[in-house]
C-alpha cells in the first residue's frame, strides 16, 4: 500500500508545527486551550458523556467510545475558543515570517 504524496500544505503544517514545538509555543497553546475548555465546562461534559456511554455498553469498548467522543468533542468546541486558538496560531506564523 502506497502512502499519499506529501502536499505543500502538509509540508508547511509540519514545518510550522516543528517550530511551535521547538519554541515552546505548542505547549503554551495547549495549556491555554485546556484551561479555556475546562472553564467553559467542555472537558467535564465530554468526560461525563464518555462515562455514560461506557455504562450503556456491555462490555465497554474503548475504541468505540473514543471514536464517538472524539467526533462529539470536535463538533462541540466553543466557537470563541476555536477563534482564540486560531488567532494565536496565526500570530505565531506571522511572527515567524516577519523575522
Amino acid at each position: 500500500m502506497m502512502s499519499k504524496p506529501t502536499t505543500d500544505a502538509d509540508a508547511l503544517y509540519k514545518q510550522v508545527h516543528r517550530r511551535m514545538v521547538e519554541s515552546g509555543e505548542w505547549d503554551r497553546i495547549l495549556r491555554v486551550l485546556s484551561a479555556k475548555l475546562s472553564e467553559q465546562g467542555w472537558s467535564d461534559e465530554l468526560y461525563h458523556r464518555a462515562k455514560e456511554r461506557a455504562r450503556m455498553m456491555d462490555p465497554p469498548l474503548f475504541k468505540t467510545i473514543l471514536e464517538e467522543i472524539s467526533l462529539h468533542g470536535k463538533a462541540t468546541v466553543p466557537l470563541s475558543v476555536k477563534r482564540e486558538m486560531t488567532a494565536q496560531i496565526r500570530q505565531f506564523v506571522k511572527d515567524q515570517f516577519e523575522k
